[in-house]
């Protein structure tokens, strides 16, 4: 359940073209909860922006000049992703990029897949809404989450919007920083937690009837399908797929 929301900036549409990966943006989170851990690097991509690119993010030549290149982080870059599952919206772009930067560096390096694997949210996107906007503005206008900060793109921040759609999509939490980790230690209390006595009173716990525990299962079901096989609460509780 390790997963990673993953964005890049680029200085154009093609790799085929020339065209480089300017930003990385990752976000850890692990079984549904943010971990506290990111990747970020702006990279100079040997080469100047498209201007029609900057106008999307904002980032230029001149800002670029003092960064690293991708063949300086790229160990740090798969030592983030391996072994995790990778969420990235329109997933194609990305992919082709990075696989682009890896074979620069030589052979040896391989491609993202032999790394980790790599969920298209897009390709889910619209697979729960067919014939509908499934940008990722669209898609936080639908699960009514706040991205007025987004006025210009950016790997990071889009990463981290994307992550409060992927989990609205797949049918969970989405505040993502109850019982957030940071890098120092376990999840942290939320403002307003209070211990529970071992002397309370025990509460009562009813029993579902025959026709409830039929809903629960196929509403599981249903749940598993729509998130392709992620049904979280089946994964706790060992309860068997049809």
């Amino acid at each position: 359940m390790r997963q990673i929301i993953l964005d890049t900036e680029t200085t154009g549409l093609e790799p085929e073209n020339g065209h480089r990966i300017i930003e990385i943006g990752g976000y850890e989170i692990e079984q549904r909860r943010p971990t506290g851990r990111r990747f970020h690097e702006y990279l100079n991509p040997d080469r100047s922006v498209d201007p029609e690119a900057v106008e999307v993010h904002g980032i230029t030549d001149q800002d670029l000049m003092d960064k690293p290149r991708f063949a300086d982080i790229a160990a740090r870059f798969i030592d983030f992703v391996t072994d995790a599952e990778l969420i990235i919206h329109n997933a194609p772009f990305d992919v082709g990029f990075l696989d682009s930067e890896f074979s620069r560096l030589g052979a040896q390096w391989g491609q993202l897949a032999d790394y980790c694997r790599v969920t298209d949210s897009l390709a889910l996107a619209r697979r729960r809404h067919p014939g509908q906007r499934n940008s990722l503005d669209a898609l936080c206008r639908r699960y009514a989450i706040d991205n007025s900060g987004r006025s210009l793109h950016g790997a990071l921040l889009d990463a981290e919007i994307l992550a409060e759609v992927y989990l609205a999509m797949t049918g969970g939490q989405v505040t993502l920083h109850l019982g957030a980790r940071d890098n120092e230690g376990p999840a942290q209390p939320v403002a307003g937690d209070q211990a529970v006595s071992a002397d309370r009173r025990r509460l009562p716990v009813i029993e579902p009837t025959a026709e409830e525990a039929a809903a629960h299962a196929a509403w599981l079901e249903q749940l598993d399908r729509d998130s392709d096989g992620a049904c979280v609460w089946r994964s706790l509780t060992g309860e068997a797929r049809a």
